[in-house]
């Protein structure tokens, strides 16, 4: 999209916030400028707390793009390659992954362990699907109880499938190999270094007054807090601001977290995703006619897009407290 395109985004975006009744907040950013910002709705039904563009979010799976760029941090550190074996950092744990499988089947997708939220099914995104109780996902090797016991369903490398377990698997290395907890190795990697003051990942049993409570319905009174885990991993979980994620893309493409090899591999794309109109690269999708990056998740309480142009430097983020709000706002970003 061309830079002449971001005054009008703005103005868009923001009527169909409120045709929608919509509540998060929309940003335009063209380089270091802002070009629009605008927050809608309430950020706490019980109180009556307006969302304010400084509120933070949850934004479940954009939280793989911090995952693949925390690994891409220890590849430049020559803690391991696209090729390194899982096996030998699992050693007897989850048994049913096959010995085959690598770090970078895991990033692209292409891994086909079996996974713990398996987004193929019917079910609607506000059901209760963790098999254990959620306070019990607190720290990476706590996930271990969701990942056991799921085989295989393809070779390793045979095709894409969209994967949550992979990307928590994704932590539990990161954390084996460093002997650092994943949050910390988020921080330290990829928070710090992109200058992001209000990212990371809280625990939502230790609620803080900035970040905005998530809704299973667009009016009723009912949070999201005991279907996610209580401590996000290397899938979801991240909490974070508008102003954060633009910041977080002029990070990435000045080359202050990750080196411009890394980078381009982590961006480079590996399949076209048919079903989604788009293309995957390695933590991050890929529009199929430009070189916008883009990262988005879905889940109960959260819906949220961040897309960056890396030639003109425009980026344009819409995060709701709603399951579904974010999508009636993006409608494709703009027509």
């Amino acid at each position: 999209m061309p830079p002449a395109d971001a005054s009008t985004l703005g103005p868009t975006l923001h009527a169909r916030a409120l045709a929608s009744g919509f509540s998060g907040v929309v940003r335009v950013d063209l380089g270091d400028e802002l070009v629009f910002t605008e927050a809608y709705g309430l950020a706490d039904r019980a109180h009556g707390i307006a969302a304010t563009p400084e509120h933070r979010f949850g934004v479940a799976s954009i939280a793989k793009g911090f995952t693949a760029l925390t690994l891409g941090a220890l590849l430049d550190e020559g803690r391991l390659t696209l090729e390194t074996p899982v096996r030998p950092v699992l050693g007897t744990d989850l048994p049913l992954v096959d010995d085959r499988v690598t770090v970078g089947h895991l990033l692209a997708h292409t891994s086909g362990i079996g996974d713990y939220l398996d987004e193929s099914g019917d079910g609607e995104i506000t059901d209760y699907v963790l098999p254990v109780p959620t306070h019990r996902l607190d720290d990476a090797e706590g996930y271990l109880a969701v990942l056991d016991g799921r085989p295989q369903v393809s070779e390793p490398g045979a095709q894409f499938a969209y994967n949550n377990s992979g990307y928590v698997l994704l932590a539990l290395l990161a954390q084996r190999i460093t002997g650092t907890p994943f949050a910390t190795l988020v921080h330290e990697r990829v928070l710090a270094p992109a200058g992001l003051l209000r990212t990371g990942f809280p625990r939502s049993d230790e609620p803080a007054a900035d970040v905005a409570v998530g809704y299973l319905d667009e009016d009723g009174p009912r949070t999201n807090v005991l279907h996610l885990p209580v401590r996000g991993s290397g899938d979801g979980g991240l909490v974070t601001t508008a102003g954060d994620l633009a910041a977080f893309w002029r990070a990435v493409f000045a080359g202050r977290v990750v080196s411009p090899g890394t980078l381009a591999a982590l961006v480079e794309p590996v399949s076209d995703v048919p079903d989604e109109g788009m293309r995957y690269g390695r933590g991050f999708w890929l529009e199929p006619d430009s070189r916008d990056v883009v990262l988005e998740g879905y889940d109960a309480g959260v819906s949220a897009r961040t897309r960056h142009d890396p030639t003109t430097g425009l980026t344009v983020t819409v995060l709701a407290n709603t399951s579904d709000g974010a999508w009636p706002v993006l409608r494709e970003d703009a027509d």
